[in-house]
């Protein structure tokens, strides 16, 4: 072979391999951290099939193998990365490993491939004896064996093994169906019975345990302690509340939510009644849908918008995630119920974009779902207000039909917390009041009044 010749093979042999790099998420995103490797160190990936997840402050995101071949890790689980940086390669020279052979294909003569009859049957293993749990009065047995080998992210099989949880009872969502860490913990959260099957419960009773445990905060998590300590320093935030009487919005999803699912395919929540209660005030008070920002003077100026994006808190396994209903005062009650369905279950299996959680102008939160029975809810910057929604309680109160007179009513607390910097305290509380008479009377909401 010639000089020039052999130059030329090693350069090819030289482009087989692929660098993993992090890839640009958004502006505002310059690092994350390797929440797991989907792939181990030295296993065969197809290009394109997810190699690792990416916790940034604002998303978790599947990063995918830029080709095919071997992963060869170049940084750990839990290390910070910056956008640009390169983790991994791939060596694509690799082959990709042959499939198993089939049951009936002879067995290898040597006794370490095969043994040359049927193992005998092994004794059942005795029941797992319950240890004292660590907070509580539940312990969780050791995991399957056969968790070793489903097709799940190591940070997803850590945590199973941990719960005692078998993975062929959770439906995976990453890319070939690979069961993520948030398959696992949504699992968790619809089995509020247990762990799973292989739990066994500990006698009732204080527990012994002293431990002390630390464990990483997730740079979302870290991002939203940051922001809400920020709303709390920079804004003059105030919480104005009133109550509303939910009985004439209930009785209309009550007439009404058969024939609206078969119709639009959705169910008829109370969150479009009050997302549409929102944009009719917010054009009425268009302060509230504003932000205070710097003007070209570098001296503060107010931003107003035409438009009412409204921002809907939703609670995801990574944290609080807060996806943004855009144009909400255009869209029907049916488009807003669709929408606010996809961006919850997305929401819990991780898949929120980025560009879908900025640019808000206003935001919803429901503490109700959780039995919130009041609460000040924190600002979401820059934004200069937030409502904040309740549990219903059946409370004495005057009847609608029967002014006067005192009847059992369903009611719910509201809270508007808003930046006294720029909005006015009569403001506010007539911003609250519009959204009170709108679904009190949800007419209103109809004839947009």
């Amino acid at each position: 072979m010639s000089h020039e010749s052999a130059k030329d093979g090693q350069r090819r042999i030289e482009t087989m391999t692929t660098q993993i790099v992090i890839p640009n998420v958004g502006e505002s995103i310059t690092s994350g951290v390797i929440a797991a490797w989907a792939v181990k160190d030295g296993e065969y990936v197809e290009r394109d099939q997810t190699v690792l997840e990416l916790e940034t402050d604002k998303v978790t995101m599947e990063v995918p193998a830029p080709a095919s071949g071997v992963v060869k890790h170049g940084a750990s689980e839990g290390d910070e990365v910056d956008v640009g940086s390169t983790v991994g390669e791939i060596d694509e020279s690799a082959a990709k490993p042959a499939s198993s052979a089939p049951a009936s294909a002879p067995a290898e003569s040597s006794p370490s491939s095969a043994p040359s009859a049927p193992a005998p049957k092994a004794a059942p293993a005795p029941a797992p004896v319950a240890a004292p749990a660590a907070s509580g009065g539940v312990a969780v047995a050791s995991a399957p064996a056969s968790n070793a080998d489903a097709k799940a992210t190591p940070l997803a099989r850590k945590l199973a093994d941990d719960q005692g949880l078998d993975l062929k009872q959770i439906s995976g969502t990453g890319a070939a169906g690979r069961i993520r860490e948030q398959d696992v913990l949504a699992y968790i959260q619809t089995h509020q019975d247990g762990a799973g099957s292989s739990a066994t419960v500990a006698p009732s009773g204080p527990s012994t345990s002293r431990t002390v445990t630390q464990e990483r905060m997730s740079p979302m998590r870290q991002a939203i302690a940051s922001r809400l300590v920020e709303a709390q320093q920079t804004a003059a935030m105030l919480t104005t509340f009133n109550e509303v009487d939910m009985g004439a919005v209930m009785d209309m999803r009550k007439l009404h939510k058969e024939s609206f699912a078969n119709k639009h395919g959705v169910n008829l929540g109370f969150m479009s009644f009050f997302v549409k209660a929102c944009t009719q005030a917010l054009h009425k008070f268009p302060l509230i849908n504003s932000y205070i920002t710097t003007g070209e003077n570098g001296k503060p100026a107010i931003q107003k918008h035409s438009y009412n994006d409204v921002a809907i808190a939703v609670s995801g396994p990574k944290g609080l995630v807060v996806p943004v209903i855009r144009s909400a005062e255009l869209l029907s009650f049916a488009d807003i119920e669709s929408t606010i369905k996809d961006m919850a279950l997305r929401a819990r299996d991780g898949k929120i974009t980025l560009d879908e959680m900025q640019g808000g102008t206003f935001t919803i939160t429901n503490g109700g779902i959780f039995g919130s029975l009041m609460s000040t809810p924190i600002l979401n910057p820059p934004q200069s207000a937030i409502l904040g929604m309740h549990t219903i309680k059946n409370r004495p109160s005057e009847d609608p039909t029967n002014p006067g007179t005192i009847a059992l009513r369903p009611m719910m607390y509201l809270a508007l917390s808003y930046d006294h910097r720029i909005v006015d305290g009569a403001e506010a509380v007539q911003f609250l009041v519009s959204i009170k008479d709108s679904i009190e009377n949800p007419a209103r909401l109809m004839l947009d009044l």
